[in-house]
């Protein structure tokens, strides 16, 4: 079989199943005559064994790195899984991590895929994880990719390196930015599903509605009660859904006195959140 017999998907498959590189996986195929189970062989003849017996295990351990560029206009989290979390915690495997971490940066990447082929050190990400899979004998992956683009973003890295969080602000001031290590912090702990009551999906909204109506209507209490008296119920259950589960109307962790948004006034009065997000292992 030719190169040009060798499809995208064919290779796309071995990349999947086995872990390794783009380039090694159209080989495979190519000295295989495209046969799946022979280039599987193949790849495992030329040092990566480990990759293909592993292709079926989960990666739930790893490392979480969140950083932003140096102008804080910018932030990043990368997700770099492994099996175990004795990897996860060797010094040289957090290196690594934080190594790819800079390679996204310095690129200014916008994707998993885009990152997996940029080089570092003479070799693709991809490759790199191959050769530390083989190193190690764990399967590892590259498995989450997130990127905040803000006149200012913070980023937050908790529990030794098992979460990640980036807020993105409205302002780029080190006022606002040293809050937003706060507020980051508050994400981290309290895990808010949007920023304000008006930024829920509509799904999650419509959701958790369906949800309180049906126990308003299981309560014994609310027999034969009008429909407008339910969903005026509905709606302040509501309410204290969106008070517990978004980010501003949130008792601030530091300061439960007050209000997220209240802290947020008190920095800088016309200072937005723009977004966040939040990555954690498990």
């Amino acid at each position: 079989m030719s190169t040009a017999t060798i499809t995208a998907a064919e290779i796309n498959k071995l990349r999947q199943t086995t872990g390794a590189g783009m380039m090694d996986c159209r080989k495979a195929l190519v000295e295989s005559d495209g046969d799946f189970e022979k280039a599987i062989d193949y790849l495992r003849k030329k040092g990566q064994k480990v990759a293909a017996l592993r292709s079926d295990r989960e990666a739930k351990e790893g490392v979480i790195i969140a950083k932003t560029t140096s102008d804080n206009k910018t932030g990043f989290i990368i997700t770099l899984a492994c099996e175990t979390d004795f990897v996860a915690k060797n010094a040289d495997f957090v290196f690594f991590a934080q190594s790819i971490m800079d390679v996204a940066i310095s690129n200014n990447v916008n994707s998993l895929d885009e990152l997996l082929g940029v080089q570092l050190d003479g070799a693709t990400i991809a490759d790199k994880i191959n050769d530390q899979l083989a190193k190690i004998g764990e399967k590892i992956q590259l498995s989450r990719f997130e990127k905040i683009s803000a006149e200012g973003v913070a980023a937050y890295i908790h529990g030794a390196y098992r979460m990640g969080v980036l807020i993105g602000l409205s302002k780029n001031v080190p006022a606002v930015l040293e809050a937003g290590k706060d507020l980051a912090m508050q994400v981290a702990a309290m895990n808010p599903v949007a920023v304000s009551p008006e930024s829920v999906p509509a799904s999650v909204v419509e959701r958790e509605k369906a949800i309180v109506t049906e126990q308003i209507k299981n309560d014994p209490k609310m027999a034969g009660k009008p429909s407008e008296m339910i969903e005026k119920i509905a709606f302040g259950k509501l309410n204290a859904f969106f008070k517990e589960n978004t980010l501003l109307a949130q008792a601030f962790v530091k300061d439960p006195s007050k209000t997220v948004a209240d802290y947020l006034k008190g920095i800088d009065s016309h200072v937005k959140i723009t977004e966040f997000k939040r990555v954690q292992l498990g």
